[in-house]
């Protein structure tokens, strides 16, 4: 089962918004029959790989152990159901390091094998490797459960948190090796978020640099007036095909007519979600990116929109690089309203730590 994880994990930047999946096939003597992986969406799922790789190598899956380390889907969505595809290769019994959360599968994937003959087993949901299973497709659980994807807020800042001069200067305050690492987490989501003002200040092009990646992570901007010029670099990141990346500006005004009309022209979808004073309802905006199919969305935004996320409680995780350097009066990480007590924090929990480079990268969630 640890093999099939470390299957799963080479298809961290491929399957969205598909859950990352491994499989190995192997016989009563421990043999590895075939592997394989989930593909790109609309691709065969990872039980489906194995199946043809043990075809390739010219061995019998009869009466053979799958290991997966999700529950073989049970409904036709893009592909045919995994679990009748392995009852009718002959597989002699299936071990799922958890279940399905999607409600289309949710247990029917192993009650289907069952009902077809093949011995079935789920580990322990809070044992080691069903936890890491899970862990690797955090977005996809958030999404099927909550209705919500996993927000992940990236920050880099330096030691003193301020992640930006006075004047606005941020390049660059972390090294090449964190910013490297960062388009590696950018790699991994469906989308990355950024705001109105991120745009006109920077003309970021928010997209994976630097890396051989697959797809494009889909494109979100919070433009409460549509102020997003025709002009930015963003605009250009589209792509073309079957997995061109999306872009998304969701908006709180009813006017701007032409620019909604030239914006769309260009490719975008201009997305009405007014909230109150005259701002982006940034739930019901999560609400909608979960309904399109948006598991894990990366934020990458200034300290206004950061406290915003934070202040209304959307936050799930937040990935901090700090360097080596304090730089005294300048923007922070996020504009939250001063405090009266100690006890009205924002309390997390740190979630992993790492060097990357002279950097310090956290990965914290709610405590």
């Amino acid at each position: 089962m640890q093999h099939a994880l470390d299957l799963a994990r080479q298809a961290l930047w491929l399957t969205s918004p598909n859950p990352r999946v491994g499989c190995v096939i192997t016989a009563a003597d421990g043999t590895v029959l075939g592997q394989g992986h989930t593909q790109r969406a609309g691709g065969p799922h990872a039980e489906i790989m194995a199946l043809r790789d043990a075809a390739e190598r010219g061995r019998s899956v009869q009466g053979a152990t799958a290991w997966v380390t999700l529950e073989p889907c049970a409904h036709q969505g893009r592909t045919s159901p995994c679990c009748d595809a392995l009852a009718t290769a002959g597989i002699g019994r299936v071990v799922a390091a958890m279940t399905d959360p999607n409600p289309q599968v949710a247990g029917q994937g192993m009650a289907r094998l069952a009902a077809a003959g093949v011995q079935t087993e789920t580990l322990a949901p809070g044992s080691d490797i069903a936890l890491q299973a899970r862990e690797l497709n955090v977005g996809f659980f958030s999404r099927m459960e909550r209705g919500l994807p996993w927000v992940r807020l990236k920050v880099a800042a330096s030691l003193d948190g301020q992640t930006a001069l006075p004047n606005g200067q941020s390049q660059w305050i972390t090294s090449p090796q964190a910013r490297a690492d960062g388009h590696a987490w950018r790699a991994r989501a469906c989308a990355i978020l950024t705001g109105i003002g991120t745009v006109l200040e920077d003309d970021p092009q928010l997209n994976v640099r630097g890396l051989e990646v697959p797809r494009q992570p889909h494109l979100v901007v919070v433009d409460s007036r549509l102020d997003m010029p025709l002009t930015a670099q963003l605009l250009d990141t589209q792509g073309a095909g079957e997995h061109a990346r999306q872009i998304w500006v969701y908006t709180a005004t009813s006017e701007q007519a032409d620019k909604r009309a030239a914006l769309t022209a260009r490719g975008v979808t201009v997305i009405d979600c007014p909230g109150s004073g005259g701002k982006v309802d940034l739930a019901g905006m999560l609400r909608d990116l979960a309904r399109r199919e948006i598991n894990e969305l990366h934020v990458e935004a200034g300290h206004k929109l950061n406290g915003s996320f934070i202040r209304e409680d959307l936050v799930d995780e937040l990935l901090v690089y700090l360097a080596p350097q304090l730089l005294g009066p300048g923007q922070g990480m996020a504009f939250l309203p001063a405090l009266t007590t100690l006890s009205d924090s924002v309390k997390l929990a740190f979630h992993d730590a790492q060097r990357i480079g002279p950097d310090l990268r956290l990965l914290l969630r709610r405590a």
